[in-house]
């Protein structure tokens, strides 16, 4: 029996609320032996402050000693076991920009890059290239033609953009391109089964006429493709936990993520206090309330620890306003670490605070990477996370007679 057969059966309404803060790549690791994590430098008397009404553990977002990708790590927090749940990175981009994804679609997320003129990458990101500058090369992308192939370039935000590409039988099981490092050349997509031969070979010419199409620019002069994914299918937040749930998040991917759970996306925020005022605008239309916040992880992937510190310092800064709406549940987590030290996702448990009326409050008085590891919600797979908030907030009956 897994989770979910238990909260469909036990699931009540209340009319209680559950706000879910994620701080994307929130956990992190000192710079040097004996030193401190990005969160315990970070001035949080907000955090702190709430640490000493709630419990507070570290959470495991996939198993232990797995680095997840933000698919799965989300999947986890919102109670989906990442690993029988499993959404490609390019399904999640494109329905987080609205695209459709029909069966049998292979939906790619794809990332503006710079190559030197041996072909090896310089940049990943080609310099973190602005939307504005993005959107016309990725437009520019849909005069490739592949006989039999129905194709669709959507810009996304920045270095990012989607292609889908429409032939019956396609498999969405490809290689990613990206090498994940500079000085050596994209990878070539490589099918790893045999549904997907085809979707390769179909990479393989996109590629070749997109870096001829893109060869005289300074910055994104080609482009790796992640993700490869056909359309998932997965139980709603209504049907699973009786929630009404709205996600608020600013970049598609996790507004992709949110939608197919069941989420409606509401407001269009582009910062942090945009964000908190659209949800204290849509406070009486929902349940349950998922707050994104990137930029823990951006800063964390650029190894600027000092700017992960000051993003942790914004995210506290807007605490009382999430406070004074009164949440019977309140969760302050992340999808997984992203210290700066290691400049990538990593493997770490993720600090993760709960504060309700009826939580047991451990003994701490601050919100860190040490608290969190003897704190009383112990070292939990972020999968039953959803259970704990549903519960906290009075929304789940008792098991058995």
């Amino acid at each position: 029996m897994d989770i979910h057969t238990l909260t469909r059966e036990l699931q009540l309404d209340n009319g209680s609320k559950i706000v879910m803060l994620v701080a994307d790549g929130l956990g992190g690791l000192p710079m040097s032996p004996g030193g401190l994590t990005e969160l315990e430098t970070a001035k949080t008397p907000n955090l702190d402050a709430l640490a000493a009404l709630g419990v507070q553990g570290a959470s495991i977002p996939v198993k232990p000693g797995i680095a997840p990708g933000s698919g799965p790590g989300h999947l986890g927090l919102f109670g989906y076991d990442p690993l029988h749940y499993q959404i490609g990175r390019g399904a999640l981009e494109a329905t987080g920009i609205g695209f459709e994804l029909k069966e049998g679609d292979v939906a790619i997320r794809c990332n503006f890059c710079t190559i030197d003129a041996a072909g090896k990458i310089t940049d990943r990101r080609a310099g973190r290239i602005s939307s504005e500058e993005s959107a016309p090369l990725a437009i520019s992308l849909r005069q490739i033609k592949i006989p039999g192939v129905e194709i669709f370039v959507e810009p996304v935000k920045e270095h990012r953009f989607v292609v889908v590409f429409r032939e019956p039988g396609l498999g969405g099981n490809v290689a990613d391109t990206d090498p994940q490092k500079t000085g050596v050349a994209p990878l070539d997509p490589v099918a790893q089964n045999p549904q997907s031969q085809r979707t390769a070979e179909i990479a393989k010419e996109f590629l070749a006429q997109a870096k001829k199409i893109l060869a005289g620019h300074p910055k994104a002069n080609f482009h790796t493709m992640r993700g490869f994914a056909n359309k998932p299918s997965l139980p709603s937040y209504k049907e699973v936990y009786g929630l009404r749930a709205a996600a608020i998040a600013v970049y598609p991917m996790y507004k992709g993520l949110a939608r197919l759970v069941g989420m409606d996306i509401v407001g269009q925020a582009q910062t942090l206090q945009e964000q908190i005022d659209v949800l204290k605008q849509n406070w009486d239309k929902y349940d349950f309330f998922f707050i994104h916040f990137k930029y823990t992880d951006s800063t964390g992937e650029d190894g600027n620890f000092a700017e992960k510190v000051a993003r942790i310092e914004e995210l506290d800064s807007i605490m009382p306003q999430i406070n004074a709406l009164k949440p019977e549940v309140m969760i302050v987590t992340g999808d997984h670490s992203t210290p700066s030290y290691l400049k990538s996702h990593s493997w770490h448990p993720v600090p993760t605070l709960l504060v309700s009326d009826c939580c047991r409050p451990d003994p701490h008085k601050a919100f860190n990477e040490s608290t969190s590891i003897t704190g009383g919600l112990g070292h939990f797979e972020a999968q039953y996370l959803m259970a704990l908030a549903l519960s906290n907030a009075g929304r789940m009956g008792k098991y058995g007679a």
